[in-house]
């Protein structure tokens, strides 16, 4: 397969792994690259010297390219800039902000941009920032989402309408179909999350991998919305916000509730009682823990299957 995409990034398929806190660290991320996709280091959830640590077990885990996701909501987020250009790292993708705040001074030491929106505005801002590809995730999405709700299948062909840029479609989408869906809506390649986020080798607990097979349609719920919109698992942490949030609780009332440290709690320490359990809504079709050469088979698999029958289905009269 080659694409727009897979010529940016010089991978084999159009296939983003997404860089989530406390699930993408350098196992997951080089298993994603050495099986033909992009795989991303999750930035939000490592320390400096921890980043470090992974970058350098990723250049002795892959030749093939990988990245680093780093929202922008990260405190020391400078640190960490520094960091990347001084590691010699050929791909960032940004999320959670402004893409003009960096995207400049990365491409000066030859880094490839990608930046995260969730509406067209931001990607004409991405445009004029001059940032290399756009993903667009729709609120199907797990973890930090949009606050417009806009699901994947309005926002693809949207976004497409408004940038001429290389489009990646993220939110909702797991399988081969779905690949195929989003690609036929305009985007050229799609970031997956959730799946990869309960493969075996992703570094969530095994608590949370295994309560993710187990997971059905409307078992997860975008929530905290007066502060950053998050789709998490109903557990009773979420019960709790969602009680508070219901009795019309202030934004520094809900801070208070959510605390510091919850998503790790949840994700990589396995507290599925207490802990903020980020994942996707495609988490319903998630029903085994499987490893990433397993996963990109299957979507590839499908992807080609569908394809082939699309290309010798019969026209319809019309």
């Amino acid at each position: 397969m080659t694409n727009r995409i897979t010529q940016l990034f010089n991978i084999q398929y159009p296939i983003i792994q997404g860089g989530m806190v406390w699930c993408s660290g350098w196992k997951l991320a080089s298993a994603v690259s050495n099986h033909g996709g992009l795989g991303l280091l999750g930035a939000g959830s490592m320390y400096p010297e921890v980043l470090k640590e992974h970058i350098a077990k990723m250049k002795q885990a892959t030749d093939k390219p990988w990245g680093i996701n780093v929202p922008m909501l990260y405190p020391d987020l400078d640190s960490i800039i520094d960091l990347i250009i001084d590691q010699g790292v050929k791909i960032v993708f940004t999320s959670a902000g402004n893409p003009a705040k960096y995207t400049a001074r990365l491409k000066s030491h030859g880094i490839t941009v990608a930046h995260v929106v969730a509406n067209t505005k931001f990607a004409r801002k991405c445009e004029d920032a001059g940032v290399d590809a756009i993903v667009a995730e729709g609120f199907e999405a797990g973890g930090h989402n949009g606050r417009e709700e806009t699901t994947t299948l309005t926002l693809i062909p949207s976004i497409r309408q408004s940038t001429s840029l290389p489009l990646i479609a993220a939110g909702g989408i797991g399988t081969g179909a779905g690949m195929m869906a989003a690609l036929t809506l305009g985007a050229d390649g799609v970031q997956i999350g959730s799946r990869f986020a309960a493969a075996a080798e992703s570094s969530a607990h095994d608590n949370f991998k295994q309560l993710v097979t187990t997971l059905n349609e409307g078992d997860t719920m975008l929530s905290l919305k007066k502060l950053a919109p998050v789709r998490l698992i109903k557990n009773d942490f979420f019960n709790r916000v969602a009680q508070a949030e219901a009795q019309g609780a202030s934004a520094d009332e809900l801070k208070e509730i959510l605390g510091r440290g919850r998503a790790k709690k949840g994700i990589f320490e396995g507290d599925l009682t207490e802990g903020e359990l980020e994942i996707g809504q495609i988490a319903s079709l998630i029903q085994t823990v499987e490893p990433v050469s397993q996963i990109m088979t299957d979507i590839i698999s499908e992807y080609r299957r569908l394809r082939q029958n699309i290309i010798h289905a019969p026209a319809f009269n019309i």
